[in-house]
């Protein structure tokens, strides 16, 4: 069972999501307010949260940035009419997913299920990437990448990071000197199933070269996309 936190306010959202996913594998605990979701996170353990943008008191985009400071729980954001600037303000702040209201609840599902399943393949070592499944520790400069663990330093400073930065890292640095296109991205990171926009890859690049400074191993392959700077590429296999 996918243990779920719904924070908003509409109470007869929550009664119906919490009926129709019950069917799906799916339980969901609802909270109005998002201080009393915030206390909840801390007191209980939780698979995924459903934020809604507009909340009394408090907005999604804060309620998430408190999120984002101790956990890297998988988010999915309920933004209203699919705004776009909501998404991007969403993913630039660590959301892992949104969807527009009105929603189909199958969609929902679908959503969650997704954002789950990225975390637990990205923490399961190395036996669920083929790219890494020889790989322990992955070097590149002052970066570290230990793929059992999936912890990650720079200048021996731990990195803390979202499933998408880390997956979009390993994505990477596991290919030193290619170039990968955005869309090469998009589809590595979300399937090609889930509604997309290149800005979200810009974004994503964005926050990941934030997180690694002072190391700039991220190169932009202008109108086209990313690359993994070659002349620091990852040695393999470390056992000490």
């Amino acid at each position: 069972m996918i243990r779920t936190l719904l924070i908003d306010d509409d109470k007869k959202l929550a009664a119906l999501l919490s009926e129709y996913t019950g069917g799906y594998g799916i339980s969901i605990q609802s909270e109005l307010h998002p201080k009393d979701a915030l206390n909840l996170l801390k007191e209980k353990t939780f698979d995924c949260v459903i934020l809604d943008v507009m909340l009394p008191d408090m907005d999604g985009f804060e309620v998430l940035k408190h999120i984002r400071s101790t956990s890297n729980i998988p988010v999915v954001m309920l933004t209203a009419r699919g705004e776009v600037t909501d998404r991007v303000v969403g993913l630039e702040m660590g959301a892992d997913d949104y969807l527009p209201k009105p929603f189909d609840p199958r969609e929902l599902v679908a959503r969650i299920n997704t954002v789950v399943k990225r975390r637990l393949s990205s923490t399961d070592g190395p036996a669920t990437d083929e790219r890494t499944n020889t790989l322990n520790l992955l070097r590149s400069g002052d970066i570290r990448i230990d793929t059992n663990t999936r912890t990650v330093t720079c200048a021996n400073n731990e990195v803390s990071l979202t499933t998408m930065e880390y997956q979009l890292l390993l994505l990477l640095a596991s290919s030193p000197g290619k170039d990968f296109s955005r869309d090469e991205i998009l589809s590595e990171l979300k399937g090609t199933d889930n509604e997309l926009f290149s800005r979200s890859v810009d974004i994503l690049v964005s926050r990941l070269r934030a997180k690694l400074k002072p190391a700039k191993p991220i190169q932009t392959v202008h109108g086209y996309g990313y690359c993994w700077l070659q002349s620091t590429p990852p040695t393999g296999t470390v056992n000490s």
